[in-house]
């Protein structure tokens, strides 16, 4: 599997290109904006879109759903049903971001925890890791050692847990429990910011190294 990061809105959000070498089908990963920039980088590397995930319901991160949608036909897979109220909030987060126009969408399959994900010869698996929203999921390629985790991880920070139905230590514990035990060596793309490693998070990120709290 190769991947692509196409940063999106005035929130630079990591939208992500997953592909199948074999086949160029191709997912694309939190499309939160900017839909005609996505579209290039897929005609870029000849691509053909097959599905679209969505991590969580934010603006920023699942605001171009509907219009890629609308354009490209493909179904929208995620996040968990718990963030069914942010998206269909969307035209109101519309308002308060100013993102011009943002429609809610309702997504062809809501993911759980243990749910798989698959496009070409490539299989994701689905971690529900709730705290930043109540309904967050993750994507992880086992054999590439490599998850996108939106916005639960960040490269020396966490997700925010001050929107409605954030809590930080069901956050942590999803960090902990359902991250960590992917193992040191995966690296993750997080929703903003450059990538690190678990690893790298697990010993020096001051939320999670026991220097805060």
């Amino acid at each position: 599997m190769r991947y692509q990061v196409v940063p999106v809105t005035p929130f630079e959000q990591n939208c992500t290109l997953f592909w199948c070498e074999k086949t160029r089908q191709a997912v694309v990963i939190d499309p939160g904006g900017d839909i005609e920039r996505i579209l290039r980088a897929l005609e870029d590397e000849k691509l053909t879109l097959v599905k679209v995930l969505v991590t969580h319901g934010h603006i920023d991160h699942a605001g171009g759903v509907a219009a890629l949608v609308e354009q490209t036909g493909v179904p929208v897979e995620g996040p968990h049903e718990e963030d069914r109220f942010w998206i269909e909030g969307m035209p109101q987060q519309s308002k308060m971001f100013g993102f011009p126009n943002v429609r809610s969408f309702e997504p062809t399959r809501w993911l759980k925890g243990g749910d798989k994900i698959s496009f070409g010869e490539v299989e994701l698996d689905v971690l529900h890791c709730p705290g930043h929203t109540p309904g967050h999921v993750v994507f992880f390629h086992a054999p590439s050692r490599l998850a996108q985790v939106g916005d639960v991880l960040f490269q020396g920070s966490i997700g925010r847990t001050d929107f409605p139905r954030g809590d930080y230590d069901t956050l942590i514990d999803s960090i902990k429990g359902q991250l960590f035990p992917l193992g040191d060596d995966v690296a993750f793309i997080p929703g903003h910011g450059p990538m690190s490693t678990l690893g790298e998070e697990r010993q020096f990120n001051p939320f999670l190294s026991g220097r805060f709290g």
